[in-house]
């Protein structure tokens, strides 16, 4: 990555945090339906907070351990004073193809789906394979455009059915401007294979890459479905910035938690751009989100073609 994007990332990220205040959320998701993954803890719990807030139907609450959902949920309802039947919590691992698809087929069965928030992401140094690819790449990216492709249909059904324009939301991060190509700048169709080697991984910088990944799958995802005749899903990516949230809980570096108790944005704060991704209108997609407005980005490099098409490998690895 270049010197004046790893600027830009860094100067970014510390003038939003230190000046500028997202808006609360408001408005009205009366009679929406909405599911939010990773949704337990951290962002993921304070954008579930707000979703019930203001008014959704049914939130949909995907976590992997249910029994810490159920005491998420719990403190939800105590906060908003909402009734218990309008969240229901449902098992999701992320580090597994079978689990995300059983995800998928129990959402189809939902009377409406208006939203998907794709939260669920871990931030880890160590190297390990899950299903066919390193853990992060499984969590952060495969497994999070699997469980988009396989709800298209169900939310493109409901888009016809109901005059809705559903969104699919993927958390992402100014890191990806810091993200190191060493790794993607390899030939057509070999992106993961470099990846999946641990003699070259660079975990250090792994999380980066993967939101780098996300960024160009959403891209190429939503050129695709705009190209469609069938009715439109938007695909976007927000950006959070650097948050209380426990994505940096293996960190415990005495420099990252100065820099998180100085600069870090808290978590209910950082949510709200979460929540405004999931509200945000026609124009946000395909779009990096940050400060809850979109961010004009461009990339020039050649490995762009071969980084977008992972949403179709999304597919492929999963069989």
């Amino acid at each position: 990555m270049s010197i004046t994007s790893i600027a830009h990332g860094l100067t970014s990220t510390i003038f939003s945090n230190l000046f500028i205040h997202l808006p609360y959320p408001s408005g009205d998701l009366r009679q929406q339906t909405v599911i939010v993954t990773g949704s337990n803890t951290g962002l993921g719990l304070e954008a579930s907070r707000h979703l019930v807030r203001l008014g959704v139907d049914k939130l949909v609450m995907g976590v992997r351990d249910v029994r810490k959902g159920e005491v998420a949920k719990k403190d939800i309802l105590a906060s908003t004073k909402r009734e218990e039947s309008c969240i229901e919590i449902w098992p999701l691992d992320m580090d597994s193809y079978d689990s995300v698809k059983n995800f998928a087929s129990r959402a189809t069965i939902l009377p409406r789906l208006d939203a998907v928030l794709a939260n669920a992401g871990i931030w880890t140094y160590d190297f390990t394979i899950t299903e066919d690819n390193e853990k992060t790449i499984t969590t952060n990216v495969v497994s999070t455009f699997l469980l988009g492709i396989l709800l298209f249909p169900k939310l493109r059904q409901c888009a016809e059915q109901f005059g809705i324009m559903p969104r699919f939301v993927i958390v992402n991060s100014a890191l990806h401007y810091m993200a190191p190509l060493k790794e993607l700048d390899v030939e057509d169709g070999k992106i993961f294979t470099t990846l999946n080697d641990p003699r070259k991984a660079d975990m250090v910088n792994r999380y980066t890459v993967s939101k780098l990944l996300v960024l160009f799958a959403v891209r190429e995802l939503a050129a695709r479905l705009k190209a469609s005749e069938k009715s439109l899903v938007i695909v976007s990516t927000p950006n959070p910035s650097y948050c209380k949230s426990g994505l940096l809980r293996e960190s415990v570096s005495f420099g990252s938690r100065m820099s998180e108790k100085i600069l870090a944005r808290s978590t209910e704060e950082g949510s709200r751009a979460l929540v405004h991704g999931i509200m945000a209108g026609v124009d946000s997609h395909g779009q990096y989100l940050t400060n809850c407005h979109n961010q004009q980005w461009v990339y020039s490099f050649p490995i762009c073609r071969s980084i977008a098409n992972v949403s179709h490998q999304a597919i492929v690895h999963s069989h």
